[in-house]
């Protein structure tokens, strides 16, 4: 693929290459997340020489910065490596992917930021739906039903606060111990 981006003497963030375009989308879902989120990182390449790469998931986790950089280079700016996007945990024995996690989310167009918790109390895979809403959000008992719709499993909701979720690109946060 090439350089994506690159870092200068500034040291404020890496410069988006010139020849690429770079996009930043919520994990599972592929659509676009507002300035200063994080997201993961997907590539468009329309080189000459080597096949073009259209609307390529890197996997890759990253958000845009504001202005431009220090150094004069004007074009878009990312914070750099954030983490990893694949956040697809295994609750008891089934496979759970942020694809469908934004699939619940989909169901209620209340929700507008969400995270699955996985914890193991005493031992037992919990999971629990951790959603902000901009309205008055819709019974919790709707979002339950979609949870076991959709993943197969038994889920809890908790109503949080506006901005009460960190912004951080993850979509399911596998948070586990085994002593």
């Amino acid at each position: 693929m090439g350089s994506i981006a690159y870092e200068t003497d500034a040291r404020s963030g890496l410069v988006v290459d010139e020849g690429v375009l770079v996009e930043l989308v919520r994990p599972g879902t592929g659509d676009p997340v507002a300035a200063g989120e994080v997201g993961e990182v997907v590539v468009t390449t329309l080189h000459n020489t080597i096949y073009p790469l259209i609307r390529f998931g890197t996997g890759d986790l990253s958000a845009v910065l504001p202005g431009s950089s220090p150094c004069g280079r004007t074009n878009a700016r990312i914070k750099g490596w954030l983490g990893r996007a694949d956040q697809t945990a295994k609750v008891k024995g089934m496979f759970v992917h942020p694809s469908q996690v934004a699939a619940i989310a989909g169901r209620h167009p209340e929700i507008t930021r969400y995270r699955l918790i996985i914890d193991n109390p005493e031992g037992s895979d919990r999971m629990t739906l951790n959603v902000e809403t901009a309205t008055k959000p819709p019974p919790a008992e709707a979002i339950v039903a979609s949870i076991r719709d959709v993943t197969k499993l038994r889920g809890e909701v908790v109503f949080r606060a506006a901005g009460d979720l960190p912004n951080d690109g993850k979509v399911i946060d596998d948070v586990r111990k085994y002593d």
